[in-house]
């Protein structure tokens, strides 16, 4: 089995610093959905690979109820804790292929940094299941940017070195056309916002512990991995912080 099908277990060891140090997802995404999607408070979403709730807790302050779906337990459980303040949040042991959801019951199916982990055929009959006719499939990534600085030119150098897979299961092999256009079954829209995220060095850790292709602690590679990363933050610091440059993506469209 590849470790791209072994998604629903390879975070398992990595929640902490997931709910910690991944970026959060910019407003601009809700302002966006209410101009183009008919998005109102009143909407349900279904939130495909909820993870730890960074997603379904933009809709949730919109008002929105958000119906989570996650196959990993500890970050299943971690979005629970995450999201315990918000009333219309519900969470549910569930795949993309097979939510438990039931059938032509959402406005909106929604997935960050989800997408590439899914079936898409599997996953395309299932949202078609469960989205109410008119229905808006969203598709959201935090992509970073790898050559708009000298430190985020130097990070992919690093993620590139000691990535154990990093290039197989790369989520911009999903953010291409040849797989969009069929999951859609038609037009598609696109939008990209900026999103930048500044660490001292512990947060530079954290954020390369929470990428499942990067070492843990007992691999080979680590200490290697730890003393370049080390390295690069001392090289490029300012003020004790490097930056992390995102562009939030956003592709979305009726499920034709």
């Amino acid at each position: 089995m590849s470790n791209k099908h072994q998604s629903t277990t390879r975070f398992s060891n990595r929640v902490a610093d997931y709910v910690q140090f991944r970026p959060h997802y910019p407003i601009e995404i809700i302002d966006l959905l209410a101009a183009k999607c008919n998005l109102t408070p009143e909407s349900v979403s279904a939130d495909i690979g909820s993870g730890t709730g960074l997603l379904a807790k933009l809709f949730l302050e919109n008002g929105n109820a958000v119906i989570g779906i996650e196959p990993n337990k500890e970050m299943r459980e971690a979005g629970e804790e995450y999201l315990a303040e918000f009333g219309r949040f519900t969470s549910m042991d569930g795949t993309a292929e097979a939510t438990r959801l039931p059938a032509h019951a959402m406005d909106f199916v929604i997935a960050g940094q989800a997408f590439h982990w899914f079936d898409h055929a599997k996953a395309r009959t299932e949202f078609m299941r469960i989205l109410k006719p008119e229905g808006f499939a969203v598709l959201v990534w935090n992509v970073r940017r790898t050559d708009s600085t000298p430190f985020l030119r130097d990070y992919e150098e690093l993620v590139t070195t000691f990535g154990t897979d990093y290039q197989e299961i790369n989520h911009k092999n999903s953010q291409t056309q040849p797989v969009l256009a069929p999951f859609f079954g038609g037009e598609y829209f696109t939008a990209r916002f900026d999103n930048i995220q500044r660490f001292n060095l512990d947060g530079l850790t954290g954020r390369i512990h929470s990428s499942s292709y990067m070492p843990a602690s007992d691999h080979a590679n680590y200490t290697p991995m730890a003393k370049r990363a080390k390295e690069i933050f001392n090289a490029h610091q300012q003020n004790g912080k490097v930056a992390f440059e995102y562009d939030t993506v956003i592709y979305y469209g009726l499920m034709l």
